[in-house]
């Protein structure tokens, strides 16, 4: 069987069994801010497992991409080295959310695995939770007492966190075991006899105490490693060389020409195998939105792609070849999977320009490496120090695991106390930067608490609860206290009959601190009206509404890995950061701008809705965030439910129309992987204008400015020009072909305009005197220009004219002019030398005029 039809049968089977068959959850996690990547089938029906959550049906089974490279499931270390580990893997699962339960979860498991998939009944063991007599009792149905094995809480024992649902598991282990022998090497985690389904039984709540209690519903989660399964059923020892991992590998072998290798110990088959897992993790995810990054879940992506690399140099790489694997991955995974080949180009110019930055780096990095480990102390102590693996991070992106992996390739160890010792040193000193350029204000610590009204109200009257100096407690304000990227509101208070303005609101606690320009009178009960500036607010309302509507834009125009890094909304302009791996080009730019204001000029109400944290989640249309805290209860903002939907406690316009208009004034990186736009909105518009026309009309000065220094510049060159061949007609003269008595002159010099050769010629001629006769040329624009000059003595029998019409016509061209003075041009440049060379010789003799 094949891969595909493995993958296929498992899911009819369940569907044959009345299960539902779910699509796969993204990597990326929605609405589940504890994890970084989902790792586990499980994971998106977390909230029917919390009790928070329903399903519309009671039986599911799915394919569910997993990644582990972070947290307790880390499998990292592992891939490469030994056959049947993965940073990304399929993990195939059936659920029973309060339906069946032991009897049936074992009973179907069993009936897939020897009757429909035939695997030999005596290589399969089981093992379940050491006090579950009902698993125990249900598998003596199927397998003898020494096939059935009881372990303990750390491998027979499921819990979701140290508190919430729990059970027992029952694994099912295969024997390869060339006599059968295997069952003292179950759970020894050796490949002879590997883990290849687990059967969840959820069956308890682990209170805070400790201890345990029954569901009153009982859950089944199931989960089988598919690589694991396929090469069972292909019958090859390893994962890797099953048709899931065969294409990547001969892949990697084509383009390194190297033969892969089998051999556990071989550096070339380690290398082979984590460049194709690697690339697969770096895929799947880039195409559910992660990028690699500095932080989260970007730094995993960026360490993976990085420790890739690495082995790549092994192999003999020196160029970006990683990326070069996504199409193969595509082709053989877009079947099951189709957003790898939807997002294919995306996924392969993230990964190349993600190499392409570290192998700039890469080769001094182990060559500083390469020095570290020759230091007599890291030789005494077989020790990289921390400062030194710090170092190579810091200054090389070398992640702390790569460092560790070199060092264990040379039998060497890695201080992470020293290294996260220096990393907590940098973090200090980074915070204490930023601590030296804020303005500190020491808030009062009050148990007060202020309602804000703002979202509805401008301005009101309230309660004076607390005054410190030149602040201000009120029971309620409409005063926006800065949140999300969205600045404080400023404004007025009111207070018997003295106007204090307002500069700067602050939290602290349940209450918000208003900050005036100066001390306010201790009226501790009176009432006051609280006024924010509403044209202030209205602009910052424009600026915040439009953010909005730009993020689903550049979701539109550069792709669904964009996500959030960060953004200001102030009155006077917008700014949004988002991932992204290269310059967003001009063209995108004015795509992403009509999109917005397409959306403003269909003048869309603006809706908010209150809801519960957990329904929100449920609704993959609404943008959440990682490492965002939210409370309970959420506010969603909505511009078209077919746009835009994001939990947002910031104020907003009511129709997108109130925006006016959108335009993008900057675009720009502000870290790796990292971009920067900037936008202005409505009535700043008009001073947008203002600027750039004064801008046009001080270029326009400065061109006009430049072009008077230009001409003036040329005129002084060409007056030096002129001055120079000046100084030289003496020695033209000296050196003059004289025939018959008539001095001859023939020259080609660098003129810009035949102003300037009928200049040179002037001169010429009145140095002359008499008997003389002068051609002056120059090459201009691929073409000769040509001036004759004749002593008045000479020009009744010889004019000029006559001349510069016989020397044009021989460079296939015309002329003409006075008898002293006469210009002319012609085409055929390459003709000039012999010209210049002949003129008034034998071969190109100049004809007197025959008068009658």
């Amino acid at each position: 069987m094949t891969s595909n039809e493995i993958r296929n049968s498992f899911l009819d089977f369940f569907k044959s069994k009345e299960h539902r068959i779910v699509p796969s959850a993204p990597v990326i996690p929605h609405g589940d801010p504890t994890l970084l990547f989902t790792n586990a089938g499980m994971n998106q029906f977390k909230d029917v497992f919390l009790g928070i959550g329903k399903r519309d049906y009671s039986r599911a089974a799915d394919t569910q991409k997993c990644i582990r490279v972070s947290g307790k499931h880390n499998d990292l270390e592992e891939v490469g080295v030994d056959t049947y580990h993965h940073t990304f893997f399929e993990m195939l699962g059936n659920w029973s959310f309060g339906d069946y339960y032991k009897k049936e979860a074992i009973a179907w498991a069993w009936e897939l695995l020897t009757e429909i998939w035939g695997l030999e009944k005596k290589r399969l063991h089981a093992t379940v939770y050491r006090t579950d007599d009902e698993a125990y009792e249900i598998w003596k149905n199927y397998l003898p007492e020494e096939r059935i094995h009881r372990f303990d809480e750390k491998d027979n024992f499921w819990e979701m966190g140290e508190s919430g649902p729990c059970g027992p598991c029952s694994e099912i282990h295969f024997d390869r075991t060339a006599d059968y022998s295997g069952g003292k090497l179950v759970n020894a985690g050796v490949p002879e006899v590997i883990e290849i389904w687990n059967l969840v039984f959820i069956q308890y709540n682990r209170r805070a105490d400790g201890s345990l209690e029954d569901l009153t519903a009982k859950h089944v989660d199931t989960g089988m490693g598919f690589e694991r399964i396929v090469a069972v059923l292909q019958g090859k020892n390893s994962n890797y060389d099953t048709d899931v991992f065969s294409p990547l590998i001969n892949e990697i072998e084509k383009l390194s020409n190297k033969k892969y290798s089998t051999e556990l110990n071989n550096p070339d088959g380690i290398a082979m195998r984590v460049i194709a897992d690697h690339v697969r993790t770096l895929s799947f995810s880039i195409a559910d939105g992660a990028l690699p990054g500095n932080e989260g879940r970007g730094y995993v992506l960026r360490r993976i792609l990085r420790r890739g690399s690495r082995f790549a140099r092994n192999l003999g790489f020196n160029e970006p070849i990683m990326f070069k694997l996504v199409s193969v991955l595509a082709d053989s995974m877009s079947e099951v999977f189709p957003e790898l080949m939807k997002n294919k180009d995306t996924i392969q110019r993230v990964i190349k320009a993600e190499e392409e930055s570290f192998l700039q780096t890469l080769d001094r990095g182990i060559e500083k490496f390469e020095q570290f480990i020759k230091k007599p102390i890291t030789v005494e102590t077989k020790t990289i120090q921390g400062e030194d693996a710090f170092l190579l991070y810091d200054t090389f992106g070398f992640p702390l695991d790569l460092t560790e992996l070199m060092a264990r390739e040379q039998g060497y160890e890695v201080d992470v106390e020293g290294y996260s010792r220096k990393m907590q040193e940098q973090k200090q000193r980074s915070r204490d930067s930023r601590k030296i350029h804020s303005q500190e204000v020491e808030l009062p610590l009050t148990e007060f608490k202020t309602e804000f009204t703002g979202y509805s109200e401008i301005e009101n009257e309230a309660e004076v609860l607390f005054v410190q100096d030149n602040q201000v407690i009120l029971d309620k304000t409409p005063f926006y206290v800065e949140s999300g990227g969205q600045v404080s509101d400023t404004g007025w208070i009111v207070l018997a009959g003295e106007k204090y303005e307002v500069n700067d609101v602050r939290k602290s606690g349940d209450a918000i601190v208003h900050i005036c320009d100066r001390n306010v009178e201790p009226l501790i009960g009176h009432k006051a009206l609280a006024k924010i500036d509403i044209e202030r607010r209205r602009d910052i309302m424009r600026n915040h509404s439009a953010t909005h509507l730009l993020h689903e834009a550049l979701n539109q125009v550069l792709g669904s890995h964009i996500k959030q890094a960060g953004s200001l909304v102030a009155p006077d302009y917008l700014r949004f950061d988002f991932n992204h791996f290269e310059k967003v080009t001009p063209e995108e730019l004015s795509q992403i701008e009509k999109i917005v204001n397409k959306k403003i000029f269909e003048q869309i109400q603006v809706e908010t809705n209150i809801m519960a944290l957990e329904e929100a989640r449920k609704n993959p249309k609404i943008k959440m965030f990682f490492g965002d805290k939210y409370g309970d209860v959420v506010r969603a903002v909505t511009m078209d439910k077919k746009y835009s939907t994001e939990l947002c406690g910031g104020t907003h316009v009511s129709n997108t129309g109130e925006i006016g208009f959108f335009k993008i004034i900057s675009e720009s990186s502000i870290a790796a992987g990292v971009r920067r736009i900037e936008a202005i909105t409505g009535r700043r518009l008009e001073d947008y204008i203002q600027q750039l026309q004064k801008k046009i009309e001080e270029e326009k000065q400065r061109n006009d400015e430049l072009l008077d220094k230009i001409r003036q510049l040329e005129k002084e060159i060409s007056g030096n020009k002129l001055n120079d061949i000046k100084s030289s007609i003496e020695d033209w003269i000296k050196g003059a072909k004289l025939v018959n008595s008539i001095r001859y002159i023939a020259r080609k010099i660098e003129a810009d305009s035949i102003d300037e050769l009928r200049t040179i010629g002037e001169n010429l001629r009145n140095a002359f005197g008499t008997h003389g006769i002068g051609l002056i040329t120059s090459v201009q624009n691929d073409k000769v220009q040509l001036v004759v000059v004749v002593t008045d003595d000479l020009k009744t029998k010889y004019p000029a004219g006559k001349i510069v019409a016989q020397v044009s016509k021989f460079l296939g061209g015309s002329g003409g002019g006075k008898p002293h003075l006469a210009t002319g041009g012609g085409k055929d440049v390459e003709k000039l030398d012999e010209l210049l060379k002949n003129f008034g010789t034998d071969s190109f003799t100049v004809l007197p005029v025959v008068h009658n």
